[in-house]
């Protein structure tokens, strides 16, 4: 194990921008071993926050669509971590699109901006998959070579415009803080179980334990994703900020093929309960295939996930079983 004052992060004092989500909770913890001075700002409540993440964090809440709460937020920053972002199911995106589309530009311009003017030396962008145009493999240097799909043009194009943003600052003011990284599915304890708007795993995962007989799901199973467990994306997060050049993307995903079908199965398995498994071709399940390349991520930063689906999807039942409350207290900010 890394000698924690031997670390990047040793000592440093780090923003975590949308910190109290799946992503944000499990990087904190391991800053907090790296001995990093932590700062989050969320829209969450500091009681519930703080109850989340430990006492040993600076917490504020604000709203980051508003210059003045980033500009506030950098004060005596050094790196940070942009994880702010708006998770969806199938769909969700075109309900409720200027909800998801108008923040998330507020969020990426303010924040960038306001970290370009505070002087922080790292930064670090998560994108996504949906940036991508269609394609059965994902490679990071085709992003341009067509436009998002449909039905992900909203949130593919916001995320975009973030990467792009991100090259004016290095172009124009030589500022290299900025490293980006895409990751693909991810899944984990702190999950939005929510089946209104959760994505496949934690819904199904409480639909299924909740009891729901038969489970029915969209699509008929053939769809094909990269799904990749969260303490895997945390690792990539931290390796990626001090490791990757500026402004040179980076996927993380498993770079393994899973169909839904497959994920399905997988979950009642491990969920340890006798139900069957019914279809709707009829509703859409999103493209046939997206599956990430992950070998820039081991040459560049020397990063490979860790956890298969099965283990991934076991750990996630068991923090959700014992977690019932808080899971279904969490919010998507879109379900807000």
């Amino acid at each position: 194990m890394l000698n924690k004052k031997l670390s990047f992060y040793h000592g440093k004092k780090v923003l975590v921008a949308g910190g109290t989500g799946m992503i944000g909770i499990p990087l904190i913890q391991a800053l907090l071993k790296f001995e990093a001075q932590v700062t989050v700002v969320s829209l969450e409540q500091e009681e519930y926050a703080k109850g989340l993440l430990g006492s040993s964090i600076k917490f504020f809440r604000g709203d980051l669509t508003q210059y003045s709460t980033c500009e506030r937020a950098m004060e005596g920053q050094e790196y940070v971590f942009n994880l702010v972002g708006i998770k969806g199911s199938v769909g969700i995106g075109v309900k409720r699109a200027a909800s998801y589309f108008v923040p998330m530009l507020r969020y990426q311009s303010n924040l960038l901006e306001a970290a370009y003017r505070g002087g922080i030396s790292r930064y670090l962008f998560v994108s996504s998959i949906c940036a991508y145009p269609p394609s059965d493999f994902h490679e990071e240097d085709n992003l341009w070579n067509g436009l998002p799909k449909q039905n992900d043009r909203y949130a593919g194009i916001a995320k975009r415009v973030g990467e792009i943003e991100a090259e004016t600052y290095l172009h124009e003011y030589n500022w290299d803080a900025v490293r980006v990284v895409r990751p693909s599915n991810v899944y984990g304890p702190f999950d939005d179980f929510n089946p209104a708007t959760a994505q496949v795993i934690p819904a199904l995962i409480r639909r299924t334990l909740d009891g729901e007989r038969p489970v029915c799901i969209w699509g008929d199973g053939s769809v094909i994703r990269d799904f990749i467990f969260v303490q895997d994306v945390v690792d990539g997060l931290l390796l990626a900020l001090e490791k990757a050049p500026p402004c040179f993307p980076i996927n993380l995903g498993s770079g393994i093929a899973t169909t839904i079908k497959d994920l399905a199965e997988v979950i009642v398995a491990k969920s340890n309960v006798r139900t069957s498994i019914e279809w709707d071709p009829s509703k859409p399940s999103g493209d046939p295939i997206r599956l990430l390349s992950i070998q820039r991520a081991e040459d560049s930063i020397g990063w490979c996930p860790k956890t298969s689906l099965r283990e991934g999807i076991q750990q996630t039942i068991a923090w959700y079983m014992k977690n019932q409350e808080l899971a279904h207290e969490r919010k998507n900010l879109l379900s807000a």
